[in-house]
């Protein structure tokens, strides 16, 4: 598992071009700088790795585009230590960029291929999360809630209400919401009851899966 400066080089230069796209949270920029995309990929797609390119991964589904996570990641506003849940652990790049972050990471994957593979992958690359789980996302994780943030890495068709019921009051919850082309949707828990609604342009995902046992 090799990380060369020619790689080096080339985070440099796709942080450079996700500033120019308006990713502007310096934090996001260095956990990206310091991330092995290429490791998380198929060796086949190595050269293109610090492209802005979603590729596929195993079980049908994909890693986002770089923009895609740092998007996401500056919507969370994370902070040391703040307790994140991520649904959909897919390849873990998200993931390792939030420990990156000194988030408290806990992941769920609902294909079990996915699952195996990055739950050994991450140790090997000193990325640690608090929590890998296997099982249904739309379920989160109630027995480690509530979170100070949840991300979802999956475009569903509404808001799962078990996650907004784990967010902490003042937590932020993003999700793409829709079913052919997503809507970047950011909530921020204002009370008990009441949820502050953002919106953030069309993106595209693979559909959050329901009702995995």
């Amino acid at each position: 598992m090799k990380d060369t400066a020619k790689h080096q080089g080339l985070r440099n230069q796709l942080v450079a071009l996700l500033e120019s796209k308006g990713i502007a949270d310096k934090k996001v920029l260095e956990a990206i700088n310091k991330i092995p995309r290429h490791l998380f990929l198929d060796s086949s797609f190595e050269e293109y790795a610090y492209q802005d390119r979603a590729f596929q991964i195993a079980a049908g589904q994909t890693i986002s585009h770089p923009y895609t996570v740092a998007f996401q990641s500056q919507l969370l506003e994370v902070s040391k230590d703040q307790k994140i849940l991520e649904i959909g652990t897919g390849s873990g790049y998200q993931t390792a960029v939030l420990c990156k972050l000194g988030a408290k990471v806990y992941s769920i994957e609902r294909q079990i291929e996915l699952f195996k593979k990055t739950s050994a992958l991450l140790p090997k690359l000193g990325i640690r999360p608090k929590h890998l789980s296997f099982g249904d996302g739309y379920k989160g994780l109630p027995a480690f809630a509530p979170f100070d943030s949840i991300i979802v890495t999956a475009g569903a068709p509404v808001i799962p209400q078990p996650l907004m019921a784990q967010l902490k009051i003042g937590g932020r919850l993003v999700i793409p919401v829709g079913e052919e082309t997503q809507i970047m949707t950011l909530l921020i828990r204002k009370n008990e009851t009441q949820f502050e609604k953002h919106e953030f342009g069309d993106f595209k995902f693979v559909p959050l899966l329901e009702n995995k046992n």
